[in-house]
């Protein structure tokens, strides 16, 4: 996946903004922000005025080329969180600024410009239109905009091959496998050509080797494109698998947000840890979380990548009698002796 810290240091500004975000569901739910109860439980709000707090005073930001995973288990709000992005679901309270438009203020045609244009929206169940060929759903949401049929049909062929699903085209979607349905899915999602792309939970339908093959799906389409995507998983190896970087939430808050190594290497607290404490830590763990600064005389042993896993660098590392130099481009900016790689790895049994 594309490194998020260095979409930060490049100048770019945010494609995705949210601030503050909140969405409570119930009668008067806009006073209860601001009060005592909004730090209430779930279960002790709900009892008290008759509300449900589904998404807490979020904030975060996404990096255009980023792929930014919300996950949590089921109620933990992720789901209404993207959903407030394009205003699916109104928030209470909170603002939301997508590629410089302030989502919160548009109206109606703004929005729905937002929708069809900016951003693309991938379900989970997979809503393709039953009596439309395979072609005819892929290029719906040009249709939608206004385009002429050539040019929707000419695109949707084009996203068709970059799916693998050319030789689809003319076949109905009862016709196709639950992975094929998903992959028409994507592509419908793709021809568009939005800015940024959204999931929520879009594979956890399938079955785990379909699963698997789509997130490679995923993975290369977004090599590809370079698209900023948001993705919503319950899965902790999904979210691993594919995300920059990992917001976990919890009873409708973010409890932690970070790089995968960032939660898997330094939970922020006992509910992270439960998370991760199952995962190879040698698998997400990189030499630049292991490395220290080299000492003279170092920096001539074999050279790495510093975004190599550790699992991936043992091999090298054991056939070696000198520290391995970890690299970021053509500088060394640390270096990962045996000690550092066994500790690490001997913490994968605590």
């Amino acid at each position: 996946m594309a490194s998020s810290n260095g979409l930060r240091s490049n100048g770019n500004a945010p494609l995705i903004r949210a601030e503050g975000i909140w969405k409570i569901f119930g009668r008067n739910a806009g006073k209860v922000i601001g009060t005592p109860d909004a730090d209430l439980s779930r279960g002790e709000l709900r009892e008290k005025t008759g509300c449900v707090a589904a998404v807490r005073d979020v904030s975060f930001e996404v990096w255009p080329g980023e792929v930014f995973v919300v996950m949590g288990l089921s109620g933990s709000g992720k789901s209404t969180l993207v959903r407030t992005l394009i205003r699916l679901i109104e928030p209470t309270a909170g603002r939301v600024e997508l590629d410089g438009h302030d989502v919160t203020a548009a109206d109606r045609k703004e929005l729905l410009h937002l929708r069809r244009h900016t951003s693309s929206m991938v379900f989970q169940h997979f809503g393709l239109l039953a009596h439309r060929s395979v072609i005819d759903n892929v290029a719906f949401g040009l249709e939608v905009q206004g385009k002429p049929k050539a040019e929707r049909l000419a695109r949707a062929a084009e996203i068709l091959g970059l799916v693998g699903l050319e030789d689809a085209a003319n076949q109905f979607p009862d016709e196709l496998s639950g992975g094929m349905q998903q992959r028409v899915g994507l592509a419908r999602a793709f021809a568009v050509d939005p800015k940024v792309m959204l999931y929520d939970e879009p594979f956890s339908a399938l079955d785990p080797l379909i699963r698997r093959d789509m997130q490679d799906e995923v993975i290369r389409l977004q090599h590809e494109t370079g698209k900023t995507m948001v993705f919503i998983t319950h899965d902790l190896p999904e979210a691993l698998r594919l995300g920059d970087r990992i917001a976990i939430m919890r009873d409708g808050r973010i409890v932690q947000l970070g790089t995968p190594e960032d939660l898997v290497g330094s939970p922020a607290d006992d509910y992270v840890s439960n998370f991760v404490r199952d995962i190879p830590r040698s698998h997400v763990l990189t030499l630049r979380w292991i490395m220290r600064d080299a000492a003279p005389g170092e920096e001539n042993g074999p050279r790495l990548d510093v975004a190599t896993t550790v699992r991936a660098a043992v091999p090298v590392i054991a056939g070696s009698e000198r520290p391995v130099c970890a690299i970021e481009g053509d500088r060394v900016v640390g270096v990962v002796d045996r000690e550092a790689v066994l500790t690490a790895i001997a913490g994968e049994g605590e």
